[in-house]
């Protein structure tokens, strides 16, 4: 018997941070958009920010999920940023053809949260 492999997410104020540490399977993705869906809908959250310096390998499944968690992020309220994308997995990407329309990147966690801060201070009309 095999337990499902779950990625922790995190609840910082009305940020979600989820930290990837293993090369995702394809049911571990799918998981943890649901996992994530179900999370940002029962805090409210305002943002998500998915760590990924860890991953080593991306495939074009894995960068749809990314990119689709992200949409359904959006459709929910919440900005989302991809934080610690290694080179080879942003050329991979790129060679695959997926550019993640729609998702924002950071280098660091540190960037990546300013930058949903700044987006949480647009959307209330606050000036930062």
């Amino acid at each position: 018997m095999t337990t499902e492999q779950r990625i922790p997410i995190l609840q910082i104020g009305k940020c979600l941070l989820v930290t990837i540490q293993v090369d995702l399977e394809d049911h571990t993705a799918l998981a943890l958009q649901d996992d994530l869906t179900a999370r940002i809908e029962e805090v409210g959250a305002h943002g998500v920010l998915i760590e990924i310096s860890a991953l080593q390998i991306v495939d074009s499944f894995i960068g749809r999920t990314i990119a689709g968690i992200s949409g359904i992020a959006r459709v929910l309220g919440a900005a989302t940023v991809v934080v610690g994308m290694q080179p080879a997995v942003a050329i991979t990407l790129v060679e695959l053809g997926l550019s993640l329309e729609g998702v924002r990147t950071a280098l660091n966690v540190e960037r990546g949260m300013a930058i949903l801060s700044e987006a949480a201070a647009a959307e209330s009309g606050d000036a930062v």
